[in-house]
């Protein structure tokens, strides 16, 4: 049973293990450095379909079907699963899955979908409210540029600070067992609004809410950023990333050796100048944990990682309104060994009864 540690953290009393993974990706992301770790790899940006966001329910069919195969398993094995992507009301997750008879739960959190997908779906696992359950996200640059931007048709200039949505998802298979990688803690943000209003900068917008996220969990869990091989942000970028640095140095946190961004990871900037700032969406986070991160944790190359995914809470109606840009972050513990590294924060509260102390 999941339990309390400070105020924003869960760790995972019996930790549930990722069974399976699968990342798929598109021409673009198949010229960047982690062309070899997508399980799929489609150079057709349509996918075979007649729209682009057909596509992106294509690309969620694919990394749930393929995680499923690599794990030897059925949709019926399947429990929940937790699906989210950025266009309105999740379409991409509701087309592409609807055909697997899977229970599921829609969920949206920007390019935060990934960590918060697993954050739940390893919560109902620990709990016993989930035998097995499937976390998963997708995004496409067509798709998101058409609904949050302009129409490629439109040919805008892009800035700077804006960041290039992958094409691509990501897919993991949550249960039990004794193989890592274990998914050892999980703490949840807040959102965090410092006023961005440029739709065109989602690093600067997601950063506070990325250090705020990563300075409860040290906090909570009484735990140092060297204990930890790496910490992954979602998709800050350049510009967010060096935002971050920034802020939780301020905060008394370094973590400089140990950061990495998928948005930088899955793009290299200088051979694909077009990127700008790097990768963003929730595919850039999917693909990459799937495709590049929990293979090295499985092989024991990489022992602690924390996960953060990083979102930017818009809509279309709240950018046309000229409103802010909130931001939110969450993160997930991954470990090659259950209990590698003990909690030092000696309060363990009860998820159930808030302050109690006490094991559920």
């Amino acid at each position: 049973m999941p339990y309390r540690i400070g105020k924003y953290t869960l760790a995972l009393e019996k930790p549930p293990i990722i069974l399976s993974c699968a990342s798929v990706g598109s021409k673009k992301e198949g010229e960047g450095p982690l062309k070899d770790c997508f399980d799929y790899m489609e150079q057709d940006s349509y996918f075979g379909q007649n729209t682009w966001e057909k596509a992106e329910s294509r690309i969620q069919r694919e990394a749930v079907n393929r995680a499923l195969a690599k794990g030897e398993l059925d949709p019926s094995d399947i429990d929940y699963v937790f699906a989210g992507d950025l266009l309105n009301q999740c379409t991409s997750s509701v087309y592409g899955l609807r055909e697997l008879g899977i229970p599921l739960f829609g969920l949206y959190g920007a390019c935060s979908t990934m960590a918060e997908s697993l954050s739940l779906a390893s919560i109902f696992v620990d709990s016993g409210a989930g035998g097995k359950c499937v976390a998963v996200t997708s995004s496409h640059f067509c798709s998101a540029e058409r609904q949050f931007r302009f129409p490629l048709e439109y040919a805008g200039q892009r800035t700077p600070t804006s960041q290039w949505t992958v094409t691509g998802g990501g897919a993991a298979v949550i249960g039990r067992g004794e193989a890592p990688p274990f998914i050892r803690a999980i703490t949840t943000g807040t959102v965090e609004d410092y006023g961005i209003k440029d739709a065109n900068n989602m690093g600067a917008a997601m950063a506070p809410a990325a250090s705020a996220t990563i300075c409860r969990f040290f906090k909570d869990t009484g735990l140092q950023p060297d204990q930890f091989d790496m910490i992954v942000t979602g998709d800050l970028g350049y510009v967010g990333s060096g935002i971050l640095l920034e802020l939780t140095e301020k905060e008394g946190i370094d973590i400089h050796r140990q950061h990495q961004d998928c948005g930088l990871l899955i793009f290299d900037r200088e051979k694909q100048p077009e990127v700008q700032a790097g990768g963003s969406g929730c595919g850039c986070s999917g693909s990459v944990l799937c495709g590049h991160i929990l293979p090295q944790i499985q092989k024991g190359s990489l022992k602690n990682v924390l996960f953060i995914a990083t979102g930017a809470l818009m809509s279309t109606t709240s950018v046309q309104q000229g409103d802010t840009i909130p931001g939110i972050a969450h993160l997930v513990y991954l470990s090659f060994n259950m209990e590698d590294i003990k909690f030092t924060n000696p309060e363990k509260n009860c998820c159930v009864h808030g302050g109690r102390k006490g094991g559920a």
